[in-house]
């Protein structure tokens, strides 16, 4: 049968329902459920609403609806009639964003903790919203060094958050963990946008450069990386200029014995990472995909990417911790 237009949540158009106003990548979020976000109303970039449904209103929207390519037993996703967006995540919750990503109509499963509901909220769910608003968020974790931001480019696993832990240690801030916006200012730089005051680590990570879990949930069953909040002290809430961005060689492809590497990458092997290091790629029709190489393109032209190497070995972290600040304090003295 041919799925129907997703049905309008209980409280569409109740604004004293949305009582939360909270400030994150840059953009304004009005919310019916609290969330561990710093209050700041007026993001400036764009505004999302956020609106809890109870489940027969997502039962009515998915109804029919072909999952696309790629869904799994973990994850699954559809688009609806009318440009919504349809995903869900098993055991932590499913949302519903609209056409225009003005709104994400969400519930979180029973068995989620609010914190892993939230990470998908204000990550995987709030990307397809980013995208449609005309945003490229890309895969990336963000230090702030020096009133300066340092953006670690890669996939999950390559050791983003890993490497923040490490710049945590030395009394630097986390400015975004994951999940990355990029605008350009009137004076030629890019500013990165911070994201949620937390971070996402193994319990290994955690107590070698933070001391412990500080409270971390674990993220979901499919992982043991831990939920880690951030007080004020260890984060930045005001967008930076960006210094410098590492694109992460895989681990695979890197030997235990091999010397820390950074390498400035061609602008057109600065273009592929940046492409290949979107947040999103799922939604990928031909305008999307043109605003995403003109994104790449012009970030590359005015901030080469730097192709960073390093052994996985937990007592080196510090060496790369020290190289990268070099490199990017040097870049912008360049």
């Amino acid at each position: 049968s041919s799925p129907s237009p997703a049905p309008v949540p209980p409280s569409g158009g109740d604004v004293a329902a949305l009582q939360y106003r909270y400030g994150v990548y840059g953009i304004s979020v009005v919310s019916d459920i609290p969330l561990a976000l710093p209050g700041h109303p007026d993001g400036g970039l764009a505004e999302v609403e956020f609106v809890s449904a109870p489940a027969s209103y997502f039962e009515q929207a998915a109804a029919g609806v072909t999952f696309q390519q790629g869904s799994d037993a973990w994850y699954r996703y559809a688009f609806l009639p009318g440009g919504s967006t349809y995903v869900n995540w098993i055991g932590v919750g499913e949302f519903v964003v609209s056409a225009g990503g003005l709104r994400i109509t969400c519930r979180r499963f029973d068995e989620a903790t609010h914190e892993s509901f939230q990470v998908y909220l204000l990550g995987q769910a709030l990307s397809f919203a980013l995208l449609k608003h005309g945003f490229e968020p890309l895969h990336a974790t963000v230090v702030a060094v020096d009133g300066r931001a340092i953006a670690f480019l890669g996939e999950s696993g390559f050791g983003k958050s890993s490497m923040a832990a490490c710049f945590l240690e030395a009394g630097h801030r986390v400015l975004t963990d994951d999940l990355l916006i990029l605008r350009e200012s009137t004076g030629g730089d890019f500013l990165a946008y911070p994201g949620p005051p937390r971070v996402k680590l193994f319990p290994n990570m955690a107590q070698r450069f933070l001391g412990g879990l500080f409270g971390g949930v674990p993220m979901n069953n499919a992982t043991e990386k831990h939920i880690v909040p951030l007080d004020a002290a260890r984060t930045s809430d005001v967008p930076l200029p960006l210094a410098a961005i590492y694109a992460i060689v895989p681990p695979s492809e890197v030997s235990s014995t091999q010397a820390i590497e950074i390498a400035p990458l061609s602008p057109r092997d600065s273009f592929l990472a940046l492409v290949r290091g979107t947040f999103n790629a799922r939604l990928a029709h031909v305008e999307r995909l043109e605003r995403q190489f003109t994104a790449a393109a012009r970030v590359a032209e005015v901030l080469r990417v730097q192709r960073l190497s390093y052994p996985r070995i937990m007592r080196r972290l510090p060496e790369v911790r020290d190289a990268v600040i070099a490199n990017a304090l040097a870049q912008v003295r360049r």
